[in-house]
């Protein structure tokens, strides 16, 4: 990662003049790396009426960012080269020209990636941290969150009685959802991780049923000895080899909800895809979703799982990298499921 520097230290007890941010350097063919981003020092702006001053504290980094740092039409569009990344952070206002939005004011907002930004009053949200820690609107009460819930109430709805499964199921989005499939009655609740720690993981902190670990092969085999009459509900998050296994489990009449396809982000050879003739003879429905059309229903998330955290219904861990220097770092290793539950950068 390249360093590249054009103001002076910040001068403690007074608003900060510069601010460190991430750059991409460069569009990475195939798995991005480290020389793909570049850490700059840039001055801040001074505000404008109508304006805060954010000082981030955390930053999320998430496995869809990697389709924007190619040049390509999408549902969102590429990140510049040689401008500041973006993705969703909460901070402390320190300085504000925006009514009803006060000093001391802690918000979220989609300008991270950088430890301070200038922001219009419209971009920012301001967060109860009543309900709960700052952090957890970037995960379980975050975009993370309710893309679980969307998926599972409507994209691909849960009814009691039902098995569910959750592939990347010991990541932020994958975690959550296993409970709240269980929640909403589910029956049988089954997670796909890698490795023995992550499968662990699901049976004992967060309440799974059956864990399957997928880097020990035979995926098709684990499945079936998990759900030996068959799946209702699945939320993919992978594509590839567990959508095919998905489909080829589903029972009659069952839902698959297409939530992201992370084996084939880095632009890999495709994997085999699933038996769409098998899928229509049983009547299965496979549909996409995005978070953002979501939105209009995010109060009502988070008032409910703000309770659930609180009595245990949902519980989480979060694998955290120290400042903004280790944004990449974090970034690369959730595309390499290096995390456990939700991958947070703290900057402050």
């Amino acid at each position: 990662m390249s360093i590249q520097t054009t103001q002076g230290p910040v001068t403690d007890g007074v608003l900060p003049q510069t601010s460190r941010e991430i750059q991409l350097a460069a569009r990475p063919t195939g798995a991005p790396t480290a020389q793909d981003f570049a850490l700059v020092r840039r001055p801040i702006e001074e505000l404008a009426d109508g304006q805060v001053l954010v000082r981030n504290t955390w930053m999320s980094v998430d496995p869809y960012m990697r389709g924007r740092m190619d040049d390509r039409p999408s549902y969102i569009a590429p990140f510049e080269l040689g401008a500041a990344l973006e993705g969703s952070a909460v901070g402390e206002v320190i300085a504000s020209k925006a009514a009803g939005i006060a000093v001391g004011s802690t918000v979220s907002h989609f300008a991270g990636w950088r430890e301070y930004a200038v922001l219009d009053a419209a971009a920012v949200t301001p967060i109860d941290t009543s309900l709960a820690a700052a952090h957890h609107y970037l995960g379980a009460l975050g975009t993370t969150g309710l893309t679980a819930y969307a998926a599972l109430t409507d994209v691909a709805p849960v009814k009691p009685g039902d098995t569910v499964f959750i592939s990347a199921a010991a990541g932020a989005v994958g975690s959550v959802a296993g409970q709240i499939a269980k929640a909403l009655g589910a029956a049988r609740v089954i997670g796909s991780a890698g490795g023995p720690a992550k499968t662990r993981l699901l049976l004992d902190e967060f309440g799974f049923d059956a864990a399957i670990d997928y880097r020990a092969g035979d995926l098709a085999g684990q499945l079936a000895t998990a759900a030996p009459e068959g799946i209702d509900v699945y939320l993919d998050s992978v594509g590839g080899e567990h959508l095919r296994v998905a489909v080829e489990a589903m029972r009659p009449k069952g839902r698959i909800a297409l939530v992201g396809a992370i084996s084939g982000y880095n632009g890999d050879t495709a994997e085999p895809g699933p038996d769409l003739y098998k899928a229509a003879t049983r009547e299965v429905s496979l549909r996409g979703m995005l978070v953002n059309s979501y939105f209009p229903i995010f109060g009502e998330y988070i008032g409910k799982a703000a309770a659930w955290l609180a009595d245990g219904t949902i519980r989480t861990t979060e694998t955290v990298y120290e400042g903004i220097e280790q944004a990449p770092a974090a970034f690369l290793g959730v595309l390499s499921g290096a995390n456990t539950g939700k991958m947070l950068v703290r900057l402050g």
